[in-house]
């Protein structure tokens, strides 16, 4: 077996349906495709079962987070390669073998990412050379291999055996932060993270949290941001980042005061606000 893909839905019943259908259209190449579906309270469990049978399909009766749920496939996959691919996304037919031919090609590289592209075929942001707070890190970055901190979590491919190594995704991420994270992890046994141009994927991007306001979501990132820091920074690092982000919100939230009364969309005003409130409020928090 060439790959495993899994893919993690939470109420995407209508993109999950394009995503099987474009890896079905995938040839050249031995393949397996796991779904686990996170309590969606859409028609995805129906949907899979019935239009997809080949799918190996779990349904977890409740909301297991992303790392969490991907890992329950690891020790059903058969694949050289794990690819891991979120719902809202549709591949070219020869992004999955080009994907292995490169990770074959390639055994300097232990995780690598694709080429992610908008609806409309504009490039959405694949990779990232930074991790959050970096800039206030000194010697925890020392010895990392290469250059690249992090690709795209919407579709990574890696050997099976290093992620079964590494125990997967760390449930301690509930949603965001967890590809970083293995990315890190990764680069610390001393492989590097690769990007590979000729395999691009369409990804929507956010639907699973197309209902969740603005500030709430803007928390659970930085929720994320903040198990991160703690994981792989040291005290006096994350003490840095503290105070940088107290700084910056209670200077916004006073510039936000003063513009306030000159401001036509007060939604976007509040929103802000809040977003900068929920910021100052976590870096004054004590561990």
């Amino acid at each position: 077996m060439d790959i495993s893909i899994i893919s993690v839905s939470y109420n995407t019943n209508k993109l999950i349906i394009d995503c099987l259908e474009s890896l079905q259209a995938v040839s050249g190449i031995e393949k397996e495709i796991f779904v686990i579906d996170n309590a969606s309270t859409d028609e995805t469990v129906k949907t899979i079962s019935v239009r997809f049978p080949e799918v190996s399909l779990i349904a977890n009766s409740e909301n297991r987070g992303f790392g969490a749920a991907d890992n329950q496939a690891l020790p059903s996959c058969r694949g050289r390669y794990l690819v891991f691919l979120n719902p809202d996304t549709t591949v070219a037919e020869d992004t999955l073998r080009n994907a292995v031919s490169f990770m074959d090609a390639s055994p300097q590289i232990g995780l690598a990412g694709a080429k992610i592209l908008n609806p409309d075929g504009s490039l959405q942001p694949s990779v990232s050379y930074k991790y959050p707070g970096e800039k206030h890190a000194h010697s925890e970055l020392t010895g990392l291999a290469g250059n690249i901190a992090c690709v795209m979590g919407a579709f990574m491919i890696a050997p099976k055996a290093l992620i079964e190594e590494l125990h997967g995704f760390d449930e301690d991420f509930f949603l965001y932060g967890e590809d970083q994270d293995l990315c890190w992890r990764i680069r610390e046994k001393g492989l590097a993270i690769g990007y590979i141009e000729n395999a691009r994927v369409v990804h929507w991007g956010g639907q699973s949290e197309i209902s969740t306001p603005p500030a709430a979501l803007f928390e659970k990132k930085l929720k994320a941001e903040y198990i991160f820091y703690k994981k792989h920074y040291l005290p006096e690092t994350i003490s840095r980042i503290k105070k940088a982000q107290r700084l910056k919100a209670s200077y916004r939230l006073a510039t936000l005061k003063i513009l306030s009364p000159f401001v036509t969309n007060k939604s976007n005003l509040l929103n802000k606000a809040e977003c900068y409130k929920i910021a100052l409020k976590m870096a004054q928090a004590k561990d």
